[in-house]
């Protein structure tokens, strides 16, 4: 159980003074709670004997006392205890998305966003009462029960022995029947995170769905995981049924038994009747507890269940860290030099690859971009384009010294710096469910108007968002679903560009708009190239034909290496190309 709970502990120092005065609230909640079984016994033995029918009004006083005490303990217990849980959660969930947004690209690849969500939301909940109800219906219980025993082995240790007879009957059920609650919730938290999974690919890919007229065959598939989880959750639903029946026979036998042998033992003056009516009534005060335990089982399974999902997200490391940034002499800025040595780089191994090496995906790659120079990439579909330029920004980490910046390899950048100073634009578009300044303005704090303006009219699309019913401050929708994908691509643009980076990369990020937009962006790039390294790919000669320097790629190596005439002059890859949009120019005009 410690074993279980280990992870909470940091969250609950943190707290210990609270949960402290949390347990002091137990004990006195419980400890008031006691004194009623005695306070009635002394008064059915006063009255009983009727001595002291004139202290009744002070006997009523005393238990409305004690009831009155008991409940602001009882208050003051859930305040603390319970508010501590959602302090904890809180914590926790700060903790894990923080955690999530340092975690590498490769994790998001292979791990499916609803997945993560299911984790983040829903057994993040169950881990909360685990750690709120369940600690104080625990800590209740165990509290009375103490105090209640000892009074009752003073009445009768012979009634208490048959009082508490079914024990160890109740405590092996109980472990019997948390292992399957454990077994069966943590099945049922999986089928969740399938359930949640399935749902947020059909909503982000609803335009697919009903464009290949799919929406019936994912409500069926939906039907079936939504049966799955329903049968999974009655599993769990019958062994918490069984589970609270099962005590309350066993507890009522108990008192049933105490009621017949007690009952004996008064008749024949070998206890009095308060003392009985006080054992009693320790039997019917401790029902609750000891049925909550039960209750407390099940909540208790769940929460360990739900922590050990929530900690294997924890468990993932990520795989570009800051480890390499020497103590001393770490630069404070980057100037835009860029040279690949020797690279050779494959991905991380997944589950999927097995002990198999993934296949190599660039190979003695050796290139220099001086700093405010422009470099263009060409290169058949999967030549190794897309990757060569993640690793400027360290979206993956190739080997070391493989790449450096300035002159510096580039571990040696803090992430920070060098993400700062690089802006970049993917082929698939991200676009934010906010309004297009937001967008555009993501990551510039206190940017103005003028600038989100400048920026975009950099990108060439400042106008047709001007045209906009509410300009800057239109809404793009989830993932830019609003805008064209030309007019994303450029807004993405434009949040590159406000940026100013000293390093600018467009991974084909030219590919949704047309020529003639194509050359107003070029147009408007050409003069903002100025004075900073830019990179771009792109499978048009006509959009990398101004570059200082083109490379072409093909099966991860660089075949080719120079600007436009001097490829053209090789008649490679390059000159085929060239030949075969022009081809295709000429035939768009006829």
């Amino acid at each position: 159980m410690i074993q279980q709970l280990r992870p909470l502990f940091p969250y609950m120092r943190k707290y210990r003074s609270t949960l402290l005065f949390g347990a002091v609230c137990v004990l006195l909640n419980n400890g008031v709670w006691i004194l009623f079984a005695q306070v009635l016994a002394r008064a059915i033995n006063d009255l009983n004997t009727g001595h002291a029918r004139h202290r009744l009004l002070t006997y009523a006083s005393l238990l409305l006392a004690i009831a009155g005490t008991k409940g602001i303990f009882q208050f003051l217990t859930r305040w603390l205890i319970i508010g501590v849980s959602r302090e904890i959660e809180f914590d926790m969930r700060n903790d894990l998305f923080r955690h999530l947004e340092g975690l590498s690209y490769s994790f998001y690849q292979r791990t499916r966003t609803g997945d993560v969500m299911a984790r983040a939301t829903n057994d993040l909940n169950a881990v909360r009462m685990g750690i709120g109800p369940a600690v104080m219906y625990s800590a209740n219980t165990l509290a009375f029960m103490s105090g209640a025993l000892f009074f009752m082995l003073h009445i009768s240790p012979k009634l208490t022995l048959y009082a508490f007879a079914p024990l160890p009957i109740v405590s092996i059920v109980i472990q019997r029947m948390g292992k399957q609650i454990h077994f069966r919730f943590e099945r049922i938290q999986a089928m969740f995170s399938d359930i949640t999974a399935r749902v947020q690919e059909n909503l982000s890919g609803v335009r697919v769905i009903r464009a290949f007229v799919q929406e019936g065959p994912e409500i069926s598939r939906f039907e079936e995981d939504n049966d799955e989880y329903i049968r999974r959750s009655i599993k769990l639903v019958r062994i918490r049924g069984l589970m609270w029946p099962s005590l309350e026979l066993m507890l009522s036998g108990s008192i049933i038994l105490v009621l017949w042998l007690g009952g004996r033992e008064v008749l024949q003056h070998r206890i009095n009747l308060g003392d009985f009516v006080a054992f009693n009534t320790y039997m019917v005060q401790l029902t609750w507890p000891i049925i909550a335990v039960g209750w407390v089982i099940d909540i208790f399974q769940r929460g360990t269940a739900s922590l050990a999902r929530i900690q294997q997200l924890f468990d993932e490391k990520p795989e570009v860290t800051d480890a390499d940034v020497p103590r001393t002499g770490v630069p404070t800025e980057v100037l835009g030099t860029i040279e690949f040595r020797d690279l050779t780089f494959r991905y991380p191994k997944t589950e999927e690859s097995g002990d198999s090496e993934p296949p190599l995906v660039l190979k003695n790659v050796n290139l220099k971009v001086p700093a405010g120079t422009s470099l263009a990439i060409v290169g058949p579909t999967g030549s190794g384009k897309s990757t060569l330029v993640h690793l400027i920004p360290r979206v993956y980490d190739a080997e070391p010294e493989s790449v450096f910046v300035d002159g510096r390899p580039i571990r040696e950048f803090p992430l920070g710096l060098l993400r700062k100073n690089v802006g970049f634009v993917p082929q698939e578009t991200f676009l934010f469910s906010d309004t297009i300044r937001e967008n555009i303005a993501l990551g510039v704090e206190d940017s103005t108007d003028a600038e989100v303006r400048a920026a975009a009219d950099a990108a060439s699309i400042a106008a047709e968002i001007e045209d906009f019913p509410e300009s800057f401050d239109t809404m793009v929708g989830e993932r830019g679903i609003t805008l064209s994908g030309g007019q994303k691509q450029r807004t993405a643009i434009a949040r590159a560009l406000i940026r100013n980076p000293k390093i600018l990369v467009l991974d084909d990020a030219l590919a949704s708009v047309d020529t003639q937009t194509e050359d107003r962006i070029l147009h408007h790039l050409r003069r903002l190239m100025e004075g900073r390294t830019t990179i771009f790919i792109s499978h048009r000669v006509s959009t990398v034909r101004d570059a200082d320097q083109i490379a072409v790629l093909a099966n991860g190596e660089i075949v080719e290496l120079g600007s436009h005439d001097e490829l053209i002059a090789k008649n490679g890859y390059y000159t085929e190309l060239y030949n075969k949009q022009l081809l295709e120019e000429e035939l768009e005009t006829v």
